[in-house]
């Protein structure tokens, strides 16, 4: 096992400080980096129409992939990294709704089965038909800073549109000394020039930072009306050493009201100097957010060389960035002395070498019976629709799907109908959906 001396330490985070292997241009191809949050079946227990409890848990060998980067590192359980791959049985259809979108990164859907689509560098968002007809950008949103990581993020219906017609959305906020993530929510006003009104900011990601990289920005609305945020910790020295410090939001996922008030139950809210919106901490850059059927919330992080995790955050719970985790410095410099530390929470599953996940559902629809249950979390790394099989809250297959496709996977969501509708990450980026053929 690495140690590191304290010098060493200090130059290795500040290596660090360099982007998730995310292209600038997003599609350029440079080496990797990097909800919907549509409630599912129980991760833990598939439901009874899936067919697959009395079966077999999956033998064989993972999903192909390159030699790890930290071999030294080795999972604290079996099953927690490259398990057996899988297979879907049913046959696919990929359908084209969309295209001349310019790196769009969520999507979410109105209750007519019109869809919302952001475009992260433009900071545009747009209403898109289930015949691919694209709407003007919708007037009233506030200026972004769409630098590297940043822009236009998450988008989300509120759970109380068919009356308020609000709607919510993630983005790099400009400020004097830099930026941070902010949530705002707005009436969106339909028709042939959408636009919103009454703009309000109900959330602001401190300490500002002049970052242009993890910001987080996922968002999941819970049945009972709260809504988790998810925050990277910005990836600079100044802000990822704040990861684990309640004090900071950074590295951090928070959970508010639809208002923007901070929930009594939440776990920090009575700990003196605390930000109360405070959930979880020690996580790196969370881009990937889901609900299962028991209303819990998992994610799935960005690792840095290696490292990829998913994780399912509970309450005050400490998920150890930067002190533990499986991955290295881009350089190759170490970052973490050992992979488990008192006090601090194991992923349910690592990848290393990494896929850069964005964008997670999971899946409960009725078009899918054997997918019931399971993970699927957009791959932009992997170029790949990455499906997770769990058992017992453990994974215990992995398949990557649509590799034909060669494109990197921005989001995935579950629509109305129990189709998957994914964006592409790239200039000419797309809307796309998934049926049995």
């Amino acid at each position: 096992m690495r140690s590191l001396t304290m010098p060493l330490i200090v130059a290795a985070l500040l290596v660090g400080c360099r982007d998730d292997p995310e292209p600038t241009p997003p599609d350029s191809g440079t080496q990797q980096q990097q909800d919907s949050g549509v409630a599912g079946d129980d991760a833990g227990v598939p439901g009874d129409d899936a067919g697959v409890a009395e079966d077999p848990l999956p033998s064989g060998p993972p999903v192909p992939q390159g030699p790890p980067n930290v071999p030294e590192f080795k999972p604290a359980f079996p099953g927690q990294t490259r398990v057996p791959a899988i297979q879907t049985k049913t046959p696919l259809q990929v359908t084209e709704i969309a295209s001349g979108l310019r790196n769009p990164w969520a999507i979410a859907f109105l209750p007519d089965q019109r869809m919302l689509v952001t475009e992260k560098p433009t900071g545009s968002l747009y209403i898109v038909t289930q015949q691919g007809a694209k709407s003007p950008a919708v007037k009233g949103l506030p200026a972004v800073d769409a630098r590297d990581q940043g822009g236009l993020l998450d988008v989300e219906v509120g759970p109380d549109y068919a009356t308020s017609q609000l709607i919510y959305w993630t983005y790099s906020e400009p400020r004097q000394g830099g930026n941070g993530l902010a949530v705002a929510r707005a009436r969106l006003v339909d028709g042939a020039s959408p636009r919103v009104e009454n703009v309000q900011v109900i959330f602001r990601m401190m300490p500002t930072l002049d970052s242009t990289l993890h910001s987080g920005g996922r968002m999941v609305f819970t049945p009972d009306g709260k809504l988790f945020v998810t925050l990277g910790e910005r990836s600079i020295l100044a802000g990822r050493v704040q990861a684990q410090d309640v004090k900071s939001h950074l590295g951090k996922v928070v959970r508010i009201h639809p208002d923007g008030t901070v929930p009594q139950d939440n776990p920090y809210l009575n700990t003196p100097g605390a930000k109360p919106e405070i959930w979880s901490i020690g996580h790196r850059n969370v881009l990937s957010a889901a609900l299962d059927s028991q209303n819990r919330l998992w994610t799935v992080e960005m690792g840095p060389q290696g490292g990829d995790e998913v994780n399912r955050p509970e309450a005050g719970k400490d998920y150890g960035w930067p002190t533990i985790g499986y991955g290295e410095e881009y350089s190759g410099a170490p970052i973490h002395q050992s992979t488990q530390a008192p006090g601090m929470e194991q992923p349910v599953y690592y990848w290393d070498p990494v896929i850069a996940p964005s964008g997670m559902t999971i899946y409960s629809g009725a078009l899918f019976p054997e997918w019931r249950g399971n993970l699927f979390i957009g791959g932009l790394a992997a170029k790949a629709l990455v499906r997770l099989m769990v058992r017992n809250d453990r994974v215990v297959g992995e398949e990557h799907l649509l590799k034909d496709l060669d494109s990197r996977i921005r989001d995935v969501v579950q629509g109305p109908e129990g189709a998957l509708y994914l964006v592409t990450d790239a200039t000419n980026g797309k809307v796309l959906k998934v049926t049995p053929r």
